[in-house]
């Protein structure tokens, strides 16, 4: 019996021990940005390790990664390593090494999730659905959005009449994993790095820029995510500021039934 090829995402996913507290991977062509991997899947690589690793309690709650400097092509090992578990809550140190050096440093807290009382104030903003509109197309020479189902609502491409400027940074799209994958918090992890630097839409064109430190709630548990199966999910993002240097992203992805499943913050360097 032939069995069926690994998901790309599981693929670029694959971690062996490499001793205590460590796992050993493999950059992916398949989520390569253009000078170095997609920052997406670097996160979603490091809460990886966690995941699988023999100690790990419960579900992830939140992943902060800071990106401290380049990974290169090639191999990489990742240093996950409880630093405090409690009754339900677990604290987590992440490290990328590579050939020795840090390339990035972070931490997650992993909690123990049960049914309490629940309230939501956020609210899905109203968009067509999925499937009424256009798959959008890649931009070479990044390969990792090849690896997405994007449906753009508004904001797909930094556009604007020349010598100005657009009113607001705020994208909104669809997405789902290309192909189809019933999604777990390693892809959340990934989605919410999906969306280009916001000063690219409000300068309408290309400025050097490059996540700084990149911090993800999770607000959903394994069965709900598993009920999503291979449909899409709706990403929202904006920044707030751009100033001396640096702007900040704020982002949103939702269930098409209207469920907050994570939201996340993240600090941008960018140089004119």
């Amino acid at each position: 019996m032939t069995q069926a090829p690994l998901h790309p995402l599981d693929h670029a996913l694959q971690l062996e021990p490499a001793g205590e507290h460590r796992f050993r991977g493999h950059t992916s062509q398949a989520y390569w940005n253009m000078i170095g991997p997609f920052g997406g899947a670097t996160a979603a690589a490091m809460l990886q390790a966690a995941l699988i690793h023999p100690e790990r309690l419960g579900d992830p709650g939140a992943l902060t990664v800071n990106f401290a400097g380049p990974i290169a092509e090639g191999a990489f090992e990742i240093v996950a390593r409880p630093s405090r578990t409690n009754r339900s809550t677990q604290h987590w140190h992440l490290e990328v090494l590579q050939n020795g050096e840090v390339t990035t440093t972070g931490s997650a807290v992993f909690a123990v999730r049960r049914e309490t009382w629940n309230c939501g104030e956020a609210t899905m903003p109203d968009v067509p659905a999925a499937q009424t509109l256009p798959k959008m197309g890649g931009f070479a020479p990044v390969k990792w959005i090849n690896s997405y189902d994007m449906r753009a609502v508004r904001g797909a491409k930094p556009m604007a009449a020349p010598g100005t400027e657009n009113p607001d940074s705020l994208t909104q799209f669809w997405i789902r994993d290309e192909p189809a994958r019933t999604p777990d918090y390693a892809a959340i992890a990934a989605w919410c790095d999906a969306f280009y630097p916001r000063i690219f839409l409000k300068r309408a064109g290309f400025v050097p820029a490059g996540t700084v430190s990149l911090t993800t709630y999770f607000h959903a548990d394994a069965a709900t995510l598993a009920a999503l199966g291979d449909r899409h999910v709706l990403g929202s993002a904006q920044a707030r500021v751009f100033r001396q240097g640096f702007f900040d992203q704020t982002a949103e992805i939702w269930s098409p039934d209207g469920q907050l499943l994570a939201t996340s913050h993240q600090i941008v360097y960018y140089k004119e």
